[in-house]
């Protein structure tokens, strides 16, 4: 929400020409990425990593990688917000000395946004090694196709289509 709440300042003429080339320009396009778009993947991931490898992952890490993930996003992406707003252009080699602490957040920011991917690497490694059976059923009270089969999924899952009973699944939710 945030992300695309920021874009809505760059459509605004007056406002675009004054932050074009600007810290807030990545700042914006950076957070639309990451909170977004990788959120969306890791997020696809975790819900069908169990029904495609018929093994569970560590739910403790995955929240870790959750808190860490959002930590360093906002650590690295909120100062360049501030530092576009300062007048600090993007594409420069060197920045002036009023800029240096809030670069120096996020490089700290971008550290641990890179340390948070090797856990995600390390979720899945542990998982693969160390990773207990999964069950047909992995979420407690799971009333989807995806969830009624064995787990990973056989090959040829369904031979006829299933007859989703469409009453039932309304009157679950």
């Amino acid at each position: 929400t945030v992300a695309g709440f920021t874009g809505m300042w760059l459509s605004h003429v007056g406002l675009n020409v004054t932050m074009h080339d600007t810290f807030y320009v990545i700042a914006h396009f950076h957070l639309m990425l990451s909170g977004t778009a990788m959120v969306g993947v890791f997020g696809g991931f975790y819900y069908y990593f169990t029904a495609l490898f018929g093994i569970k992952y560590s739910r403790f890490f995955a929240f870790l990688h959750l808190i860490y993930f959002s930590g360093g996003n906002w650590l690295t992406f909120l100062p360049q917000f501030f530092l576009g707003f300062s007048g600090m252009p993007r594409r420069i080699p060197d920045y002036a000395l009023q800029f240096a602490d809030f670069n120096m957040v996020i490089s700290i920011g971008a550290f641990i946004f890179g340390l948070t991917q090797l856990l995600f690497l390390f979720i899945i490694l542990k998982s693969i090694f160390a990773g207990k059976q999964a069950t047909s059923e992995v979420w407690e009270g799971a009333k989807g196709l995806e969830w009624t089969v064995a787990s990973p999924a056989p090959y040829h899952t369904f031979e006829t289509p299933p007859e989703v009973k469409w009453k039932q699944l309304l009157k679950q939710t």
